[in-house]
């Protein structure tokens, strides 16, 4: 490990033996509720070290189920709606659920139709945007006609996304403090769509 890393890891170490621990009961057995609770414990940090904006990622692999779909995929979105339900709430107790947003984001959908045991590679997906600051409640975006042989089916049941991923990084990157003449330079394809915000957050 780089001496830096280190460091730095030292360093929060000293805070976190310092903090109160959070009353938030996380999931256990559940690698991104592990990752959400690190995350939430930097941010009830954020004063003692000194971070006024931070961006974390973190992931849930599994998802690309060409095999055991209908055994796996449910359990996937239950450890999922259980671990952002955990983070919310800790983003609550640590009183910056409207300063705090959290964003799913993925390469790629699923095809309607199946190999067998799963699904293949599609293209759109549908996203979830949770946050004290989020409009929520809502869809936004139009929603597809989940059915072979619609317009929005290009082959095989692959969705036609109705709403590109630059308007829904754009609304995102308003809310983060990225200027209106800023935007085209963080993101170089969104002048070809005629909206930029989406509105799911205050500009």
């Amino acid at each position: 490990m780089p001496r830096g890393c280190l460091t730095q890891n030292g360093a929060l170490a000293a805070v976190w033996s310092t903090a109160p621990p959070l009353a938030t009961v996380f999931p256990t057995g559940n690698s991104l509720s592990d990752q959400l609770r690190m995350v939430a414990r930097m941010i009830g940090a954020r004063q003692a070290l000194g971070s006024r904006r931070q961006v974390f990622f973190v992931s849930q692999g599994g998802y690309d189920t060409h095999d055991f779909q209908l055994r796996d995929q449910p359990n996937l979105h239950t450890a999922l709606a259980a671990a952002i339900n955990a983070f919310y709430q800790a983003t609550v107790e640590l009183g910056v659920a409207s300063q705090v947003t959290t964003f799913t984001a993925s390469d790629f959908g699923r095809t309607l139709t199946s190999n067998g045991d799963g699904s293949d590679h599609g293209w759109g997906s549908h996203h979830f945007v949770i946050g004290g600051a989020v409009r929520g409640g809502s869809i936004y975006g139009t929603f597809p006609t989940v059915a072979m042989g619609t317009a929005e089916d290009i082959g095989s049941g692959r969705l036609l996304p109705t709403t590109s991923v630059d308007q829904y990084a754009a609304t995102l990157g308003r809310w983060f403090g990225v200027s209106d003449t800023s935007l085209a330079t963080v993101l170089p394809n969104i002048g070809n769509f005629p909206t930029r915000d989406l509105g799911f957050l205050p500009a």
